[in-house]
């Protein structure tokens, strides 16, 4: 059993460690939160009897986890991540990994000089129908084109219009559009086929100082990429990646369970595959293996996949003028 602590006491936490526990190699170890009430209201939920802590360095400087999942506000990552690895821990932090790409480097030396795992908890690309797109794209011939879409009106935008502005809207907090949704959409475009060439962004900004929506053009040599996302405005629109043989159709880029490839001749091919678990127990079924097994990286998460991916962010949020205080340009 791997011994976790988590810090954050979210709904995301909750859910990862639902999806966790279906592993059969999780164990809850131990609750870090600011206050003291809701980590022990938060691990009161649980049969492990996790232990408590409100000092994030007392957490981890003893034998108490061997691994900490993190789920606070982008601004904390990195700080809170090289604390962690700097003690010896393996550590699964949520998507972003970082603010920008300096702490996102200063988080990949910190978790090679202490020799221990460093994952970007990106789901999507770790689910089995992502799989399903890696073993099937050659079928569609030259790639020329992906595209990929996630804008979802945000369950705290109607707030922000009345003028409280909570984290989510707030830039102290490292967040916003691009940060939240847009990631999603870049993530799997870095995982298929790498860095671009080119980066062109474009964004709807709000008053808070953070894009509410905006779009990503990237170039590469053979092939274009289009992203797009939102949380001021809904899109249903699947992923797709254009091949001169044919198109896949992926039904959803941040959690895909149905994949198709239209040809040109009319035919259709469905490569969908079954999935029975929650849709991050995959990412915590790579995790576990990854440490069970002496590994200190991810063949698909890969910490250069996720610094390409702070590249790109930050080369787009210097376009749109969105600039946090982790920032030095």
């Amino acid at each position: 059993m791997l011994r976790f602590g988590v810090i954050g006491t979210n709904w995301i936490t909750e859910r990862f460690i639902q999806a966790a526990e279906e592993t059969e190699h999780f164990n809850l170890a131990a609750v870090y939160s600011r206050s003291e009430e809701k980590g022990k209201a938060f691990a009161a939920k649980y049969n492990s009897n996790p232990s408590v802590y409100t000092d994030l360095e007392q957490m981890v400087s003893g034998d108490v986890v061997d691994a900490v999942y993190i789920a606070s506000p982008n601004s904390l990552h990195a700080e809170q991540a090289i604390l962690c690895m700097n003690h010896g821990k393996h550590v699964l932090c949520e998507k972003p990994l970082a603010s920008n790409v300096a702490e996102t480097q200063r988080m990949i030396q910190a978790a090679r000089d202490n020799d221990v795992l460093l994952m970007e908890a990106m789901k999507s690309t770790l689910m089995p129908n992502f799989r399903v797109i890696t073993n099937n794209l050659y079928k569609i011939g030259r790639v020329r084109r992906y595209f990929a879409s996630y804008c979802q009106y945000s369950s705290r935008y109607d707030a922000f219009k009345q003028g409280n502005v909570l984290n989510a809207f707030n830039p102290e907090f490292s967040n916003g559009a691009l940060m939240d949704l847009g990631i999603y959409c870049i993530y799997p475009l870095v995982t298929l086929f790498g860095k671009p060439e080119a980066v062109q962004a474009t964004s709807i900004m709000l008053s808070s100082g953070v894009d509410g929506e905006g779009s990503i053009l990237m170039r590469y040599e053979d092939m274009d990429a289009v992203v797009m996302y939102s949380k001021i405005a809904d899109s249903y629109a699947p992923a797709e990646i254009q091949g001169e043989n044919g198109t896949l159709i992926i039904d959803k880029v941040n959690q895909p369970y149905d994949v198709k490839i239209l040809y040109r001749d009319g035919t259709v091919e469905d490569l969908r595959q079954p999935q029975m678990q929650e849709s991050m127990f995959y990412e915590a079924r790579e995790f576990i293996e990854l440490v069970e097994s002496g590994k200190r990286d991810s063949s698909v998460n890969s910490l250069a996949n996720s610094l390409i991916v702070a590249e790109i962010m930050e080369e787009a949020r210097r376009q749109i003028g969105l600039k946090f205080p982790a920032d030095s340009f």
